[in-house]
């Protein structure tokens, strides 16, 4: 197997990486949003609108 940042072989104490270099290169990458995963506008499985605040209730003594 070899490792995903450098392409050497893996080491058993950092696999899937082959060294504590290379996982934390990975690591940073993943902090600093090198990585991500491409979404379109459309990618909504519904279709609906997205609820992202619940109404609060409503006051039953405010007329």
């Amino acid at each position: 197997m070899a490792c995903p940042v450098c392409g050497d072989k893996t080491a058993k104490d950092f696999r899937p990486f082959c060294s504590r270099r290379c996982a934390d290169v990975d690591l940073g990458r993943w902090m600093t949003g090198a990585y991500t995963i491409p979404v379109r506008a459309d990618d909504d499985e519904d279709g609906e609108t997205p609820d992202f605040a619940p109404e609060p209730p409503k006051d039953p003594r405010a007329h």
